[in-house]
């Protein structure tokens, strides 16, 4: 099976959501000129990071599939035939709130969407006030002969969801974060472990940019199926990250280390 061509694109947010979705677009562009067949952008793409602290007006950013960031980028699906991977602040049409990941096909429809399940409050981090526990489940999306799922931010520190979607076929996940602070390598760490007990390929994607209180720092990667990188991760400024993903390589490392296949999950049960 050929290698397919992802991006991840990372990005500095401002208060002008039009702005910020025109450099996504024109990046989006860059990346599907660059041969990217799946594009995923940064958690929140559209948006400063406003769950710094509690605010109510920041609940007029939320947006439904017919919003303003959706409105930007299905257009660019359906321009270069490329699939998109769009973190957004959802608000679903019973009125509630959820981080989402709105996955876009190359005609423009919907293939689908993740809702974060794992959402944190902590300083700076305060997403229990704006945001609902995700009710989609795991999510495989199969697109561009490619099997992918989801795991935004915080949810990938919870090792049940890439377990998941690898038991569901996914051959790679990507991790569209909001890290601030480059003081620890905890995020590189937990996203190799993931992907060597998986057998998968795992993408960060992470902001960038110095905003009110924070300094989102980058370093976007793509770590393959045995744990390693497959180029060093990137800088701090706005940029399309490229990675090659081979398939076959998933079934090659999965036979050599079959961590699914050696499971006990009758074993599991305390």
């Amino acid at each position: 099976m050929a290698k397919v061509k992802v991006a991840g694109i990372q990005m500095a947010c401002v208060d002008a959501r039009e702005k910020n979705l025109a450099k996504a677009v024109t990046l989006g562009r860059l990346a599907a000129e660059h041969g990217a067949r799946v594009v995923c952008y940064q958690q929140l793409l559209s948006t400063p990071w406003f769950p710094r602290g509690r605010d109510e007006r920041h609940f007029a950013l939320a947006e439904g599939e017919n919003g303003p960031t959706l409105d930007a980028l299905r257009p660019l699906a359906v321009e270069t035939g490329v699939t998109l991977v769009c973190p957004l602040f959802e608000r679903s049409a019973a009125g509630a709130c959820y981080n989402t990941a709105v996955v876009v096909g190359p005609d423009g429809g919907l293939l689908g969407k993740y809702r974060k399940v794992h959402v944190p409050d902590l300083p700076l981090w305060e997403e229990k006030f704006y945001f609902q526990p995700g009710d989609t489940g795991f999510p495989v999306f199969e697109s561009q002969g490619l099997r992918f799922g989801v795991q935004l931010c915080w949810d990938n520190f919870f090792p049940e969801g890439t377990r998941q979607l690898a038991l569901a076929g996914a051959e790679l996940v990507f991790a569209p974060n909001a890290a601030a602070f480059a003081t620890t390598r905890k995020w590189e760490t937990v996203l190799a472990a993931n992907a060597i007990v998986n057998n998968l390929y795992v993408f960060r994607v992470n902001r960038v940019g110095r905003e009110e209180r924070q300094d989102f720092y980058g370093r976007s990667v793509c770590i393959d199926p045995e744990g390693e990188f497959l180029l060093p991760p990137s800088g701090m400024h706005d940029g399309v990250v490229f990675a090659d993903i081979d398939p076959g390589a998933v079934r090659a490392v999965r036979e050599e280390w079959n961590f699914l296949r050696d499971r006990r999950p009758e074993a599991y049960a305390e």
